[in-house]
């Protein structure tokens, strides 16, 4: 089967190639990610991460679909509800912004395969510029949330697979808008210095992560993330515990 839009996130895809998202979730638990590629535990679903799919897919031309997928948007009366009222500000202030819908002009939702450290890698980019650049839309809660999200590991991965389908490496950017009550805008390039030690870092854990997830070796579990409060067993413990 071949990867496409409409299989790209389905199971069998999931394991047959690694991707962004999926390598994040193995650094943070290793055990949420296998039950995750099991189809044991769903991710859940925040409102913040609702709304900026809600952008995401305007932009990709797919907002009815997401609409269809998402009733929930709405109110009993049928209105939209106020998170996403603030969506579709966001996306009035993207285009009124020339520059910031000239990185947003690229090829929508464009899925490469590649091969990294000998492994098979997926990628879906935003908006890809063909020889130019590779752009990823985000929306943020500030500015100041871009460092959480490690954004260098996914502009290590895109340039590095796109260079493998194409003999070219791009310069990376980040859209960003965020979810202040006005709005911000920015662009930022990731430089490649940070995106070569990104590569470096990955380099360094891929083939333990890929050991734990053929089943080579048993996951590590972090004992805070969500995943590992649904499996948790309760146990006495010192009061004094939380007082440290």
């Amino acid at each position: 089967m071949l990867l496409n839009k409409d299989n790209y996130f389905e199971p069998a895809m999931n394991m047959k190639y690694m991707s962004v998202s999926q390598y994040k979730r193995f650094t943070e638990c290793e055990g949420m990610a296998m039950a995750m590629l099991k189809g044991e535990y769903i991710y859940p679903s925040s409102i913040s991460m609702l709304v900026g799919s809600y952008v995401d897919a305007h932009f990709e031309g797919s907002l009815d679909e997401f609409i269809t997928r998402n009733p929930l948007i709405f109110t009993q009366k049928g209105t939209l509800r106020s998170e996403y009222k603030k969506a579709n500000e966001i996306i009035k202030r993207i285009e009124r912004d020339e520059l910031f819908m000239q990185f947003l002009s690229g090829e929508k939702q464009t899925i490469f395969i590649g091969e990294l450290f000998g492994i098979e890698w997926k990628v879906k980019i935003d908006s890809y510029i063909s020889d130019k650049c590779i752009v990823d839309l985000k929306t943020l809660k500030d500015m100041r949330f871009i460092d959480k999200w490690r954004y260098d590991i996914q502009g290590a991965v895109y340039q590095a697979i796109v260079k493998a389908n194409t003999g070219k490496k791009l310069p990376f950017y980040l859209s960003i808008a965020t979810k202040e009550t006005v709005t911000d805008i920015d662009i930022f390039q990731i430089p490649n210095y940070l995106l070569k030690q990104a590569l470096e870092e990955i380099e360094e854990n891929i083939l333990h992560i890929m050991d734990v997830k053929n089943g080579e070796v048993e996951p590590e579990y972090c004992g805070v993330c969500d995943y590992c409060k649904t499996i948790k067993k309760a146990t006495i413990r010192d009061y004094t515990d939380l007082l440290q």
